[in-house]
């Protein structure tokens, strides 16, 4: 059980840090077809996508990482806390 529960953390965790290595790579000037941003953005897109379609648009700061980041935390805890009282 406790095995489950660090795989989970460690995706979660992983998930989470490509979210902010997106975002600061969007401050920096990285080449954007650079295999690793590619990555990055082929990763985070499918979650980020729907969370900016029903955002309202804020002009040049995108809020989707930030909410993506808080409910990321949010299935992380329910998930982990639904799997420990299953045991």
């Amino acid at each position: 059980m406790i095995y489950i529960l660090n795989l989970i953390d460690t995706l979660f965790y992983a998930f989470s840090l490509a979210i902010l290595i997106r975002v600061i790579l969007s401050w920096v000037r990285f080449d954007p077809y650079h295999p690793v941003s590619v990555l990055i953005h082929q990763v985070t897109e499918p979650v980020l996508a729907p969370i900016r379609r029903f955002l309202p648009s804020t002009g040049m700061i995108d809020f989707s990482p930030l909410i993506a980041l808080v409910l990321i935390q949010v299935v992380q805890v329910v998930l982990s806390r639904l799997l420990l009282s299953l045991y």
